[in-house]
């Protein structure tokens, strides 16, 4: 019996999702173990637990705040596991696209900047650059095992989960990216609106990827004294990659906008924009942290910050609507080529 793929928003394919095979099901397994640390450690802290918490640090300051805060993370995470049997479970080939797509790309934009600034992070330590800044009275924030193990679990959760997502989307809806960006008709990459769009992203990208890159240069302009005297070499590295998802969400839009690096395949700028929009948005993540933490008015972001992570949820936010609508465009264009 010939099994035929759902119908979306971004139209069907003739192959159907697998949602079966060891591949697949070793994955959705390292999902899923990779995120027993991270919750572990969460419910202990929301029982009471003080374990990975150092006397003198500030978040023993702020319990009731802690507890909400570490609820709502184990809510975030615990849709890791969702997610990973939605892929590979046989009532995850009925959601809507957007069902699906839109949490994948929040997972996205929280599990790539940690996949790819702790790294980072590591190797600049190993070179002497300074780790986490001190907390009040100089104490630590965490201890630092705990970022060892909460980031790897990250790391791994998101290799896994991308894995997961890349094989789906793949047997679900391949044909939207097939081909080289030269062989894309104008009614699916061109209009006013989207070039539009694209061109307002690279612009708008502009003052926070300099504010961004100041920062992970040295400068201190638009930071408060706390952040100021507190700036590490993680901090820079946070800084620096943030401005790199800025200039990639913004060519990968013109890209798509205009057809620029038409001998590229069009998988190339889908996933480079993708990618680069959701961790972006990232930002947004940053404010409501900073907000969380820190009740010392001295301490939250300044206005320059806030504008900072403002401009790179705007941007972040157009370059995923250049991805939504090119994605509907081309469904459009091969169900009538068909």
């Amino acid at each position: 019996m010939t099994q035929t793929a759902p119908a979306s928003a971004f139209g069907s394919t003739t192959r159907a999702p697998r949602t079966d095979g060891r591949r697949r099901r070793v994955l959705r397994a390292v999902s899923v173990v990779a995120c027993v640390p991270y919750l572990s450690l969460k419910c202990a802290w929301i029982a009471g637990s003080r374990i990975g918490i150092p006397d003198g640090s500030r978040l023993l300051d702020h319990r009731t705040t802690l507890a909400v805060a570490n609820g709502v993370t184990v809510l975030m995470d615990a849709c890791v596991i969702v997610l990973a049997l939605a892929l590979t479970r046989p009532w995850g080939l009925r959601l809507p696209a957007w069902l699906l797509g839109v949490p994948v790309w929040v997972a996205t934009g929280l599990l790539v900047p940690i996949m790819t600034g702790f790294p980072a992070q590591l190797v600049v330590r190993a070179f002497g650059g300074s780790a986490e800044p001190a907390g009040d009275g100089g104490e630590p924030f965490l201890d630092s095992w705990v970022f060892g193990v909460v980031y790897g679990g990250f790391i791994v959760q998101g290799l896994a989960l991308g894995a997961l997502f890349a094989l789906y989307a793949r047997d679900r809806w391949g044909d939207l990216w097939q081909g080289r960006l030269w062989d894309l008709p104008g009614a699916v990459v061109g209009g006013t609106g989207r070039r539009t769009a694209a061109v307002t992203a690279a612009v708008l990208a502009l003052p926070p990827l300099t504010v961004h890159l100041l920062w992970a240069c040295g400068g201190t302009a638009g930071l408060g004294e706390d952040r100021t005297a507190g700036r590490t070499g993680d901090f820079q590295v946070v800084e620096a990659q943030s401005a790199v998802f800025l200039a990639v969400a913004a060519a990968a839009g013109l890209m798509l906008a205009f057809r620029r690096g038409r001998a590229l395949p069009v998988g190339v700028p889908l996933a480079l924009a993708w990618t680069a929009s959701a961790a972006a948005c990232w930002a947004l993540w940053q404010a409501v942290a900073s907000l969380v933490i820190t009740e010392d008015a001295a301490e939250r972001p300044t206005w320059q910050m806030d504008l900072t992570y403002a401009g790179g949820m705007t941007v972040g936010t157009l370059v995923a609507g250049l991805v939504v609508r090119f994605l509907v465009a081309r469904s459009a264009s091969n169900r009538r080529t068909a």
